[in-house]
């Protein structure tokens, strides 16, 4: 979850750090350093704090250097602190070092070290890695067949690590050079003019380079200013593949907005025109996929899907599951991409597997595809950032495109991932038994969701005022129904990681098997109230939580009438075909949380113990 830069090229390797870095802070905030060859030594700046604190350390230093790396933390092992911060450096004062990942067997290897004579500064795991690389690079002082004995000294230290890691790394005897590798921890390769950059997610590299490699799982690259080179574990050469960036660096800046989360909560429907752009059919009576790599004979085989995903894409997956069975009538299952791994699900040979990730990084998600895949079944993958891991392992998928996601709460990849389960949905409905008829209107349903979110965007002066009076409080309830369950998980969520509210969220029946013991006039209670079905039961339980003096609001849709009382505060956004609501639904809540954080003076866009992609176990 680490952010790591490494530049070697004829700039200043500093100021492209640093701007690399504050492009990276979203992956982790707790501190940040930097290390630079210059002057014959190993010039290190870190503090605990932000990057900006880093900034103010790095100009004490008059960095000139060409060839440095640069990290910020979020942390996992030892408190934030300025020794724990990275790079480290070993105790011979030869290498340093920046890692993303977990180092599981590093307390063998530090007492391995310490009975060599290594010392240790930090808590990290890290700096026993660093130290192993400089004990087998004073081992072997000679390499066969003239190859980098910087390189081999990495490589032979990688093969005793039992984890996951992205590292970069410098060595003070090569001036001019640094060694990346990784294994479950993602890397980028910037090709540029007689230069180079790695980090650990393209936004460190697109405003210097739109040319990439994406690194696998058990390579190293190896860098000059004039050339790299890419072998395995084993000593097999690579040849790199270079892709090509689709996005500018203008995506990724805030654009007059005051947060990355505003800006992406107000980007949605272009978002979601992006994601379902050239995906209907020429009839337009269904969804069409070009990635899948299933055709529509082999779908029909498939008796029984199972989701796999973690946090807000987990949501999403429930909302899919509520559509597909619908729609479509075949039993779905929504699985904790955490859980699935280490429960042995009995999983029969006509299930088809799905995970969700917006980053394509998340180690859960990750995992969980391969133990898929390794007992047999068809994975297919829904992410928005092409060239990642779960991208290039899965047997099939679909992209999301909507252009890079910095806020660490997710908005606009959490709607397009709820579309894309809508038009999956669709797509298994119309190779089964749903009519033409029943298609097409479902089709224009969808193409329609871009502009009934415009409508819901519009309350958003409404919504401002309603976060005021709710600010103060220290509970929340979500509740809804159906398909607009998982959207109340997902409000209780985004309240919790960026105003660090308690909130809970249920079906809206469950609220009187036990959450109702939480009702006081100091819990506030927000309801999904669609027309349809389930609306009278709604404000039945609604006017349960009202006779024990709980405050509620209420996003109500177009057309329903509340009994006098029942609610507060009332919401209203369109009433909206049954695969489109959950997205309509969702901009209610994402806005509320938005501006009750804003009120009680919290980071939203860096919210505390968080960082956007989780990529440590």
């Amino acid at each position: 979850m680490c952010g790591i830069v490494g530049y070697v090229g004829k700039q200043k390797a500093a100021s492209i750090i640093l701007e690399g870095l504050k492009r990276l802070e979203y992956r982790g905030y707790d501190s940040a350093g930097l290390c630079v060859l210059q002057g014959g030594r190993l010039d290190v700046a870190k503090k605990a704090g932000r990057v900006d604190v880093l900034v103010k350390e790095a100009a004490k230093h008059h960095f000139n250097g060409s060839t440095g790396i640069g990290h910020t933390r979020w942390a996992t092992h030892g408190g934030v602190t300025d020794a724990n911060a990275h790079p480290h450096v070993s105790s011979d004062g030869k290498f340093a070092l920046i890692h993303n990942g977990v180092i599981e067997n590093y307390s063998g290897m530090k007492k391995f070290l310490i009975g060599k004579g290594y010392t240790f500064q930090s808590e990290t795991d890290t700096e026993a890695l660093c130290n192993l690389i400089a004990y087998h690079y004073a081992k072997e002082p000679v390499v066969k067949n003239g190859g980098s004995r910087f390189l081999e000294s990495v490589r032979k230290s990688l093969r005793h690590v039992e984890g996951t890691y992205g590292i970069a790394v410098l060595c003070l005897d090569c001036p001019d050079e640094i060694v990346a590798a990784r294994k479950a921890s993602p890397l980028v390769l910037g090709v540029g003019d007689q230069e180079y950059i790695v980090a650990s997610d393209a936004s460190a590299i697109v405003s210097h380079t739109q040319s990439v490699v994406y690194l696998k799982d058990g390579e190293l690259v190896h860098l000059t200013p004039r050339t790299f080179s890419i072998t395995t574990l084993d000593q097999a050469d690579v040849s790199p593949v270079v892709d090509k960036i689709t996005w500018t660096i203008t995506d990724a800046d805030l654009n007059g907005y005051s947060h990355f989360m505003e800006k992406e909560i107000f980007e949605q429907p272009l978002a979601l025109e992006n994601t379902m752009r050239g995906r209907f059919s020429e009839d337009g009576s269904t969804a069409q996929f070009g990635g899948l790599n299933l055709n529509a004979a082999e779908f029909r085989q498939i008796d029984r899907f199972l989701f796999c995903a973690c946090g807000s894409a987990w949501h999403a997956c429930l909302v899919a599951e509520h559509l597909i069975e619908t729609f479509a009538r075949v039993p779905v299952e929504v699985d904790y991409a955490s859980e699935f791994r280490y429960r042995n699900a009995p999983l029969d040979r006509n299930t088809l597997c799905w995970v969700i990730s917006q980053s394509g990084e998340t180690i859960d998600t990750l995992a969980a595809m391969r133990e898929a895949k390794r007992k047999g079944h068809r994975v297919l993958a829904l992410n928005n950032v092409v060239g990642s891991t779960i991208a290039r392992e899965a047997d099939g998928g679909i992209y999301q495109h909507v252009g890079p996601e910095i806020g660490v709460a997710s908005t606009k990849a959490f709607t397009s991932q709820l579309l894309l389960g809508a038009m999956i949905a669709l797509y298994i409905a119309r190779m089964r038994d749903m009519s033409f008829s029943d298609g097409a209107q479902y089709v224009q349903a969808l193409k329609g969701a871009p502009d009934l979110v415009r409508t819901a965007l519009k309350q958003a002066p409404q919504i401002k005022e309603i976060a005021k009076r709710y600010a103060k409080h220290a509970d929340f309830l979500f509740l809804g129904r159906l398909s607009l369950f998982p959207i109340a998980l997902e409000g209780a969520l985004k309240l919790k990681e960026i105003s660090y509210i308690h909130a809970e969220g249920y079906p809206a029946a469950e609220m009187k098997h036990g959450p109702i013991a939480l009702i006081t006039e100091n819990c506030p209670s927000v309801f999904l109230v669609p027309k349809g079905d389930v609306f009278n039961k709604i404000v039945s339980s609604m006017q349960e939580i009202k006779a024990r003096k709980g405050p509620i609001i209420a996003i109500v849709t177009e057309g329903c009438e509340l009994p006098p009382g029942v609610a507060d505060d009332v919401i209203t956004i369109p009433d909206c075909h049954p695969a489109v609501l959950p997205i309509v639904a969702t901009i209610p809540v994402q806005l509320l949380s938005y501006y009750i954080t804003l009120e009680r003076g919290c980071d939203v866009d860096k919210p505390r113990n968080l960082a956007k992609s989780v990529t440590v176990e």
